[in-house]
């Protein structure tokens, strides 16, 4: 089986030879090439070549044109500055002083400069490697880009004092979102991560009742396009566990600080679950046997559908043989 063929059979729920493999690298890709950071996120030609060496020296079966959380954000009039070494600064947030939507840009993924980047990236990624080894896309939650364009504090707030306003953002944050997905998988992606941090830090209520209907609008459009959905969620998730079943992802990554056993118990066996060691603690600073028995254990606790990956970003400065072990083969069991 190549990359691809093993990915789709998770999907589908069949047999295949090895769990796929899914860490999720943005610094440690760019270092790896000799690239920035900077580069990475502003430059696809970087990026692609970075996932393409990384791919192939680490031993995985997706190739990624994740880079950072600001691409629909300036498109929506943000201003971010890009770092050497850290993730692109925002510099303003569109509606950091404001709640005129009026200020909002509408973003043309085909013309907004960083979104039409992205996509420039999956179309490289595609015309080398499509059949060979999964794409994924890219795109921030309802959620994560609401806050962008608030700031995180402001919405915060606003979850609390004016939730018609943050159901009117997220509506446009989704409407984006959405755009931006569709011209991602006609460009050759086949699968969509969906990045939502902010959730982890509102309450299970405030989730299902405000941020809930817009990521199901969001997740129900990529799979009516044909395409497939990763949602990836830093931080501890455990009590959204349930109305999270309601979204029906294909994946779902789920943090470190979440019980992969209590996670399986929620969710039941339709959704994939990606491995969740600490990236920091077992990854970057464990050993390579201590990751590879962790990697087992996991599976244990979780059993099928699994794929390999990490709670989050690999860090910079992660030993190279840490994250070979990470990807070691791990064989697909029956039951």
């Amino acid at each position: 089986m190549n990359s691809y063929e093993r990915y789709m059979a998770v999907i589908e729920h069949a047999p295949c030879d090895i769990l796929p493999r899914l860490p999720i690298l943005m610094a440690l890709a760019a270092n790896h090439i000799g690239a920035t950071y900077g580069e990475f996120a502003a430059d696809y030609r970087v990026l692609v070549k970075a996932n393409e060496h990384c791919v192939r020296d680490f031993g995985f079966d997706q190739l990624s044109a994740i880079s950072d959380p600001y691409r629909e954000t300036t498109g929506f009039g943000g201003e971010v500055e890009f770092l050497s070494h850290g993730v692109p600064r925002l510099i303003t947030s569109p509606l950091g002083d404001s709640k005129d939507f009026g200020r909002l840009k509408r973003p043309d993924p085909q013309s907004a400069p960083r979104l039409k980047d992205r996509l420039a990236a999956v179309e490289h990624l595609a015309a080398q490697y499509k059949g060979e080894y999964s794409i994924l896309g890219w795109v921030e939650g309802p959620a994560a880009e609401a806050a962008d364009l608030r700031g995180v504090m402001n919405f915060l707030y606003d979850t609390m004092d004016d939730p018609q306003f943050c159901q009117e953002l997220m509506e446009r944050c989704t409407d984006v979102g959405l755009d931006f997905a569709l011209a991602q998988l006609e460009a050759g992606a086949d699968t969509i991560g969906i990045g939502d941090a902010i959730v982890s830090q509102i309450s299970p209520q405030v989730y299902a009742e405000l941020v809930f209907p817009h990521q199901q609008r969001l997740v129900q459009g990529i799979q009516a396009a044909g395409g497939l959905v990763r949602l990836h969620i830093c931080g501890n998730i455990s009590r959204h566990l349930t109305v999270i079943k309601g979204l029906g992802v294909n994946i779902l990554d789920l943090d470190w600080p979440v019980d992969m056993a209590y996670a399986r118990s929620v969710l039941g066996h339709e959704v994939i679950l990606v491995a969740n060691p600490d990236p920091v603690e077992d990854i970057q600073g464990g050993n390579p046997e201590t990751i590879k028995e962790k990697m087992r254990q996991l599976y244990d606790l979780a059993g099928n559908p699994f794929m390999l990956g990490a709670g989050c970003e690999i860090p910079l400065g992660t030993p190279a043989e840490n994250l070979k072990a990470l990807c070691a083969p791990v064989p697909y069991r029956d039951s």
